[in-house]
């Protein structure tokens, strides 16, 4: 409708599971993240700001220039977080920056203001002010087309929401399982063991007797 050329499409499921489908339309690659540790700005309580409609000055780490994958992920990404260049409704000001760094196999996502250093030294000494939101997406798919085709990359490591909570409950589960059987053990253990007679427990009753 309004002639885009890239996507982002949030998808809940069960009302805890975000996915994010970030892509080129109409004809693709497409790829499909799970977003994780979702923090909001009024949550942080940080003290940066920005311009609205600012466009973003983004920052990609070296890590993604390593793999194929990942070359692909960060035009992905560079094309849909971007502001298309002479675009009519964009500012003229940049007072801020998107910062992409690719760790444990994620991608983890920073926004800051770029604000002027304190001593003010120079013109062109600035420093970083974190705004937020931040958050981190775990790579699932790329496909070739938008929002599904000829899968292009797997993430092997991924492991689904609903699967991770079933591990867990088995893994509470086995502990509750291995907790009783240690208890009734124990108390076999006492039921099955006997004690010796102590000599000494009847040295006082022998003693009141004797002096009786």
């Amino acid at each position: 409708m309004k002639n885009c050329n890239n996507c982002i499409y949030f998808e809940m499921r069960k009302k805890q599971d975000l996915y994010a489908w970030v892509g080129k339309m109409p004809h693709g690659p497409s790829v499909k993240f799970l977003v994780q540790n979702i923090h909001t700005m009024d949550e942080l309580k940080m003290t940066g700001n920005a311009l609205k409609g600012s466009r973003p000055v983004l920052n990609f780490d070296a890590n993604f220039d390593t793999r194929p994958e990942l070359k692909l992920m960060k035009e992905v990404l560079f094309q849909a977080f971007g502001t298309p260049r002479a675009h009519p409704k964009s500012k003229p000001f940049v007072d801020r920056m998107m910062s992409f760094f690719w760790l444990d196999e994620r991608v983890w996502v920073r926004n800051y203001q770029i604000a002027w250093s304190e001593d003010k030294a120079s013109p062109d000494d600035h420093e970083l002010v974190e705004i937020g939101p931040r958050f981190v997406m775990q790579p699932i798919r790329i496909f070739h087309g938008p929002f599904g085709g000829k899968t292009l990359y797997e993430n092997e490591e991924y492991i689904s929401p609903n699967e991770f909570r079933r591990n867990m409950k088995s893994k509470a589960a086995q502990k509750f399982l291995d907790r009783q059987a240690e208890k009734q053990k124990t108390e076999e253990k006492k039921r099955t063991t006997e004690v010796p007679e102590d000599e000494l427990d009847t040295v006082f009753q022998d003693a009141a007797a004797n002096a009786q």
